[in-house]
């Protein structure tokens, strides 16, 4: 899962000498968060929502109508922005991107070629887009949650008692993090299949493996 095929390519940007007002209008009209700041066609900045309320002047201002506007019209992307921000390459892995954006507590990444390029933006959206993809969730079905020994074939010991009463697997995801050692926990997401054929399916998953849970999913109520 390569960031160039999530990322958003069509990038709304502005240079670093845009004043903090027309930014904020852009930020509000948009509907965004944040912003890369170029000169001269390169990268040279980021400026979120953040930092834009932090350069407009509090409440208990004493500056007057005239003062106030030449401040906000003086201050610029460059003198609020954080330059040098983190970036992430577009042949690099949306994993990478979501470790980044944790690791750093930011809420996006621009996206830059390696002679230093803006050609796109990730965001904490495209992250949760990422996920949701490979959980298969909108294909609705069943998630069945497992404590399976790491072992070769242990997934597909699983699988066959889900192919044989019916069950065509649309995710398989596994972590170590939760279990105790020597164990994985795997999530295992199948089609809908009838109800009956269901019940006999868990009963041999349950008598077989450590079947930790069952359940549906049900979108309609989100």
């Amino acid at each position: 899962m390569q960031v160039q095929n999530w990322m958003t390519s069509e990038v709304v940007k502005v240079d670093q000498n845009t004043s903090v007002v027309k930014i904020s209008k852009i930020l509000r009209d948009k509907d965004i968060r944040h912003l890369p700041v170029t000169h001269g066609g390169k990268l040279v900045g980021m400026i979120t929502s953040h930092d834009v309320r932090e350069a407009l002047p509090s409440k208990s201002t004493t500056l007057n109508v005239h003062e106030l506007h030449h401040l906000l019209a003086e201050t610029k992307a460059k003198d609020v922005m954080t330059p040098k921000p983190f970036t992430i390459r577009p042949d690099q892995t949306m994993e990478v991107a979501a470790v980044k954006m944790l690791e750093h507590k930011i809420t996006g990444l621009p996206v830059v070629t390696e002679k230093g390029a803006l050609i796109g933006i990730i965001s904490q959206g495209d992250v949760f887009r990422v996920l949701i993809s490979i959980t298969g969730i909108y294909q609705g079905g069943v998630q069945f949650g497992f404590n399976l020994e790491t072992k070769p074939g242990a997934i597909k010991e699983v699988a066959d008692v889900m192919r044989e009463w019916g069950g065509r697997i649309v995710s398989i995801l596994s972590t170590s993090e939760t279990a105790e050692k020597g164990y994985r926990h795997t999530f295992i997401r199948i089609n809908t299949v009838p109800e009956e054929n269901l019940q006999k399916m868990i009963e041999k998953l349950d008598k077989n493996f450590m079947l930790l849970y069952v359940t549906k999913d049900p979108l309609k109520d989100i």
